[in-house]
């Protein structure tokens, strides 16, 4: 019987093209071309690959959107790449000869490290609800991004010219607030209209307890008399800003709605949003991080995957040295240390879970992160048994 041949293909991806590499057993470079991120260049670079060996073993660099097609027709060929981080290439890369980076070394790199290890993640194309939630989850997070970056900057204007309102208003927060802005950012301004005007403006745009609202601004407005440099030019600034903000926090509604309608028709949603804290928020970030739930054998899995499973690096004497894995989704951990902390907030198993650790002398974070990792080992169990949260205890069959 002839022996089967083995080679392992490195793609080293990119937006506009990628690099593939194969090697053999032996290491010796057998194929490496550069490949144009279209469909027609893809197919034709793996019909080349595959007529070289019977198996070929698939390694990229990027699991994203730069790689999507390149998955996707994979996959069509009955193919599965394995994940190779870029952390993880370069430190391999030191181990071979030469300083030179280009694209062809660093694919040959991805399928030496993927012929010599066998513990990388196996990727898989996501179904059309998977890929949808990731996509409005991406897009929700960059329009999150944008939100955090125009409230410093119209605090960071707005304290330019008038500090004593940038000081009375969390502007994160307080919508009314931002609304006052697009129509008066001066203390000038404020004191001319009056309480009782701007009052009456902020209640005709929807304002909740605009007379407080109106109240705080007066105030503020009471104490600068002073007019600064540039004044007319930040007010304008900081009546855009503050329409861009309650602009993009309508479009991040609409975005959470969608959410909300495209996660609930995940098969599990129900069990996922029954652990406290987990809203379909956090409960879609959970479905697009974690992939595939039949991957986990266990719970302890899970955790791990999540960075919540503590590694030892001993050295010498010094042992029991427990510190976070390096290799882990920070996706996933922020999806369950944020419902961890959501959850903590009303009495409840959570809470008391939390409490105790506080009294066992835990910090704040520590405990959260005990709990985030007991709710891991919880989800997982309820995903296992297709049965929602309860906090109550199970009732035990009495004997006969």
């Amino acid at each position: 019987m002839s022996r089967r041949v083995r080679l392992w293909a490195g793609i080293d991806a990119g937006k506009g093209h990628h690099w593939g590499s194969v090697v053999d057993e032996t290491g010796a470079t057998l194929w490496s071309k550069k490949i144009d991120n279209d469909e027609s260049a893809i197919l034709t670079a793996i019909g080349e690959i595959l007529d070289l060996a019977d198996e070929i073993h698939w390694a990229v660099d990027i699991s994203g959107t730069t790689s999507a097609l390149l998955l996707a027709l994979l996959a069509a060929h009955g193919q599965q790449a394995v994940y190779v981080p870029g952390r993880t290439v370069n430190r391999m890369a030191g181990a071979y000869r030469g300083e030179a980076k280009t694209d062809a070394r660093d694919a040959y790199v991805i399928a030496e490290t993927a012929r010599q290890r066998r513990d990388f993640t196996t990727i898989l194309v996501p179904a059309q609800l998977a890929a949808d939630l990731a996509l409005l989850t991406a897009h929700r997070t960059d329009m999150v991004a944008d939100r955090v970056r125009m409230i410093n900057r119209l605090r960071d204007v707005l304290t330019g010219v008038f500090p004593a309102l940038e000081r009375a208003f969390d502007y994160s927060s307080h919508k009314g607030a931002l609304v006052l802005l697009t129509g008066y950012q001066t203390p000038q301004a404020i004191r001319r209209r009056g309480r009782t005007r701007l009052s009456a403006w902020l209640a005709n745009r929807s304002v909740r307890s605009s007379d407080a609202v109106a109240a705080t601004a007066l105030e503020a407005a009471a104490a600068q008399h002073t007019v600064l440099p540039g004044e007319d030019i930040a007010a304008q600034i900081v009546a855009d800003l503050a329409t861009e903000v309650l602009a993009l926090d309508d479009r991040i509604k609409r975005t959470d709605q969608r959410i909300k309608a495209a996660f609930r028709t995940h098969p599990q949603a129900e069990i996922i949003e029954s652990l406290p804290g987990m809203g379909p928020i956090l409960g879609a970030d959970f479905v697009v991080a974690a992939g595939d739930l039949a991957s986990y054998a266990d719970a302890g899995h899970l955790a791990s995957a999540a960075g919540l499973v503590p590694v030892p690096r001993d050295s010498g004497r010094r042992t029991g040295n427990l510190h976070r894995p390096k290799r882990y989704s920070r996706r996933l951990r922020r999806v369950f240390y944020l419902s961890a902390q959501i959850s903590i907030m009303r009495d409840g198993p959570n809470r008391d879970f939390y409490l105790k650790k506080r009294g066992e002398g835990c910090k704040h974070v520590q405990a959260v992160i005990a709990l985030a990792r007991r709710r891991a080992s919880v989800l997982w169990a309820l995903l296992r048994d297709h049965r929602v949260f309860t906090a109550a205890a199970p009732q035990l069959a009495q004997a006969a």
